[in-house]
């Protein structure tokens, strides 16, 4: 498994090895092992599908607050995607600052974003099948957002009217929300 770490520590971006033949591919999706490798040590505590229909709609920014912060690794079974990791943590030297990557079922690759960070994501294709392991379980009374065009990031989505969700269209922005994270401490 190659992974590389993007401009925001911590958020890395894992490519697992595809062995193939005129039959197809196989690839190890999940080692815990090989992940330590890579510096990813979160013990992943439940694996959650979200089903899109149409192209353009735009998840996010989602995160958990502390103490039900979640670390997750992320990638697209079917279609494709931008994916997007914003730093959250106030007092960070990166705080505020977010990463792109192009996710999808043919190139496998796959996100991690760490405790502290949020996270969001918009379908570039109809039909996105897109998973995600967490190492903390849904909490609803911890279940927060933030609006997907807070001038406070500035986030290149990619497209100019995305399809969003009555929460995501409602989300605060950062400063009025109450997200408690906060850069060196436990999340």
């Amino acid at each position: 498994m190659r992974y590389t770490e993007t401009e925001l520590s911590g958020v890395i971006l894992l490519e697992p090895a595809r062995h193939g033949d005129s039959r197809g591919w196989f690839c190890e999706t999940y080692s815990k092992a090989k992940l330590a490798e890579c510096g990813i040590t979160c013990d992943f505590v439940q694996d959650n599908e979200s089903f899109t229909a149409q192209r353009g709609t735009l998840r996010g920014l989602h995160f958990q607050n502390i103490p039900a912060a979640q670390a997750k690794l992320v990638r697209v079974l079917r279609g494709e995607v931008y994916d997007v990791a914003v730093d959250l943590r106030r007092g960070s030297p990166r705080f505020g600052k977010w990463v792109r990557v192009h996710l999808s079922a043919e190139n496998g690759r796959q996100l991690f974003v760490p405790r502290g960070f949020g996270h969001g994501f918009v379908t570039l294709t109809d039909a996105v099948l897109f998973s995600y392991k967490v190492d903390s379980t849904y909490a609803p009374a911890l279940d927060r957002g933030i609006r997907f065009n807070d001038p406070l990031f500035d986030i290149d989505w990619g497209v100019a009217e995305p399809i969003l969700s009555e929460k995501d269209k409602n989300a605060p922005f950062f400063a009025d929300g109450d997200c408690n994270f906060v850069y060196g401490e436990e999340l």
